[in-house]
């Protein structure tokens, strides 16, 4: 078995995936066999089906996690053994597709104010401002910083691609404040020791506690700030394949998303039986 598990680790590698996606794909295939009992190599079809079936119905896991379960499973059996993978016979679940919380500007406006730590404010207009992953804000370094261009280069985000962000005249002033503040050398937003950049958790705990202070009760997190950095950026009128191209998004399709979120009133929509009873938005 551990030769089989060293031939995946390296297939895994070879196809590029992150750390994080390679020890979750090991630890899939690890509860796989420790459920059977038996080697993945004399199981087949018959035995995937009925784990899966297990983690939905008894385990009662997310409709994510059996999605990633199937991907683990799928790559080891057709990447490390070479077999065929059965589709119509080895169905994946149906994922739930949900609309995300976004934040009305005023909202946004009210959470930028109300951080009073101007590295903590820095780090919540930048992740607005540019439309940023959290990862993204706190992977960035000085020297992405192309203020002559006004924009902000995003090395390796998802999908291990680079591209350029959007670099807001405002924003840009306030990280100059931060900057004559604080002189950070290396990384734009320093964690602790200052030689690393800062955390996700971290960030996303400056997120709610803003959030708190705040008085926002929507269900949101740090990445509503980029949610909502696309669904204003539609409102105002902003093409959507420019969107798509500053979200980093590899098919519009992912970006027409945010059509649904939309104000009614900016998209010019006026209901039915407003029309009939004479009722002005």
């Amino acid at each position: 078995m551990h030769h089989l598990k060293e031939e995946m680790i390296k297939n895994l590698q070879l196809k590029g995936f992150s750390p994080k996606t390679q020890t979750a794909y090991l630890q899939y295939m690890k509860d796989f066999t420790r459920y059977f009992g038996r080697s993945p190599v004399d199981m087949g079809k018959a035995e995937i089906k009925e784990y899966l079936h297990y983690l939905i119905t008894e385990k009662q896991v997310s409709r994510s996690y059996v999605n990633c379960a199937y991907s683990a499973l799928r790559f080891f059996y057709e990447t490390t053994l070479g077999r065929d993978w059965e589709i119509s016979k080895i169905p994946r679940v149906k994922s739930i597709k949900k609309l995300p919380t976004v934040l009305d500007s005023s909202e946004v406006k009210q959470l930028i104010e109300v951080t009073t730590n101007l590295k903590h404010r820095a780090i919540l207009m930048t992740t607005y401002a540019s439309g940023l992953r959290v990862s993204e804000t706190a992977g960035l370094k000085l020297s992405d910083i192309d203020s002559k261009r006004m924009q902000l280069r995003i090395e390796q985000g998802k999908g291990k691609k680079d591209r350029y962000a959007l670099l807001s005249e405002v924003n840009l002033e306030l990280l100059r404040e931060y900057w004559q503040k604080y002189h950070p050398n290396n990384w734009l937003f320093p964690g602790n020791p200052p030689e690393n950049s800062i955390s996700v958790r971290s960030i996303q705990h400056i997120f709610e506690k803003a959030k708190q202070k705040a008085g926002i009760k929507k269900p949101v997190s740090v990445h509503s700030l980029r949610h909502s950095f696309a669904t204003h950026l539609l409102e105002a009128g902003t093409d959507i394949h420019y969107i798509q191209q500053l979200m980093g998004h590899a098919s519009v399709r992912t970006t027409t998303i945010y059509i649904h979120l939309q104000k009614h009133n900016a998209l010019k929509i006026t209901s039915p039986l407003d029309l009939l009873f004479g009722t002005k938005q």
